[in-house]
């Protein structure tokens, strides 16, 4: 019924604009379809090499999987004018791709911009299922611009003269916009593993895939997870693709390049129907006691080496956190609940941060990962400041009564 009032839907946005080259009505999907669009905003100055990289990747992995049936679009902005296009087999069998629009030049972090080529996308490719990549510079829940955090929040588009980002929100009214229910939600890009990004999308995919640190510069080895986008349970396999490629490779960061990456990394897994009862059971146990804000950055884990000079925020492991803001009893139940929605989390034994240096390990960049749980929680440092002030105004903040402790 969904996928019926969608294409319905697709069909009357559409109608509204000529550039669609749609003359007859959508193919009705195939039983076990599957389209999987990959939004990458890589018009900057450090990702477009990489994109490119990560979509030749994209086309070996496409070898493996049936192109009839399931289909990976592609969304491209970054090193000429974007373009959306299908990575499918042609006539002789061979992978191409084929270009479904070519656009202007435009800002991709723009909500409006991100509906149209979803919209696109999904109305001339509908299926049984669906699935959301999206790839660029990212600093999790932090809203654009706070001062406090001055480095990337989601997408960075810097193709028009100026330094345009896309706030969660503004993805939340992408997703919000008539789009069809996705069965995973990947994002490959910093800081992304955040219960506060993770809560905000719960509605909108079954599963939700990140890195509670910086990515690793290649970024997720496509050739290896795209295959898996298209099975069953695709969330968990995708992340073990993914782990396995660099754990294999993991060579605590010695010799480290960008076509050699040996720093490692880490991923994990949300089931996002599980996530308003963490919420709710965050929101029964929490106290005004225990220790102080100031206290939990200082014993709680931080995946963010940044410095207060270039964009610190501060992504503190929430079981750690939890555990100190609970008793032995509440925080049992909390972790229960917690481990019912973390359904995959592996990391390398250390990790690398452009920002960390040797006051973490002998090589540089190097940081331990050393019980680490996967999914990271704001602390706020100052509660005047501009970034507290605006993590009040999120989901996660008032659904788990964050409010109850004085933050």
């Amino acid at each position: 019924m969904r996928l019926k009032l969608y294409t319905l839907l697709c069909a009357s946005f559409l109608f509204l604009f000529t550039s669609c080259n749609q003359d007859d009505d959508p193919v009705p999907p195939e039983a076990g379809s599957k389209t999987v669009l990959v939004y990458i905003v890589a018009d900057n100055n450090s990702l477009g090499s990489l994109a490119t990289l990560d979509v030749e990747e994209m086309l070996e992995g496409m070898k493996l999987v049936d192109s009839t049936s399931c289909n990976l679009l592609v969304y491209q902005d970054g090193g000429s004018t974007p373009i959306l296009f299908r990575i499918a087999r042609d006539k002789k069998g061979n992978i191409e791709k084929e270009i479904i629009k070519k656009y202007a030049e435009q800002v991709s972090t723009d909500a409006d911009v991100m509906k149209e080529v979803m919209h696109r996308a999904f109305y001339e490719y509908p299926a049984d299922s669906y699935g959301l990549v999206y790839w660029s510079h990212a600093d999790g829940w932090i809203p654009y611009p706070v001062p406090s955090a001055s480095t990337r929040w989601i997408g960075q588009d810097a193709g028009a003269g100026e330094d345009n980002r896309m706030n969660i929100s503004d993805l939340v009214e992408v997703l919000n916009d008539d789009m069809p229910h996705f069965d995973f939600i990947m994002f490959d890009a910093c800081f992304m593993m955040s219960i506060e990004v993770a809560y905000a999308v719960r509605n909108y995919a079954d599963y939700y895939m990140g890195c509670p640190t910086e990515n690793p510069g290649p970024g997720a080895p496509y050739n290896k997870v795209v295959p898996y986008m298209f099975k069953q349970g695709a969330a968990v396999q995708m992340a073990e693709a993914y782990f396995s490629h660099y754990n294999e490779n993991y060579n605590s960061g010695i010799g480290m390049s960008n076509t050699d990456w040996t720093g490692g990394t880490a991923v994990a897994v949300l089931k996002t129907s599980e996530l308003d009862n963490l919420a709710a059971v965050t929101n029964e146990i929490l106290q005004a006691v225990g220790a102080t804000p100031k206290e939990l950055c200082t014993e709680v884990y931080d995946y963010d080496k940044r410095t207060a000079y270039n964009g610190h925020v501060g992504y503190f492991d929430i079981q750690e956190m939890m555990q100190h803001l609970m008793d032995d009893a509440g925080y049992g139940l909390w972790k229960h609940a917690f481990n019912s929605a973390l359904v995959y989390w592996k990391t390398t034994e250390k990790n690398y941060s452009m920002f960390a240096d040797y006051r973490f390990d002998t090589v540089f960049g190097m940081f331990p990962m050393e019980n680490t749980n996967g999914v990271t929680h704001y602390i706020p440092f100052n509660f005047d400041s501009q970034a507290a002030a605006a993590y009040r105004s999120t989901d996660w903040y008032i659904a788990a009564g964050l409010d109850k402790i004085g933050w």
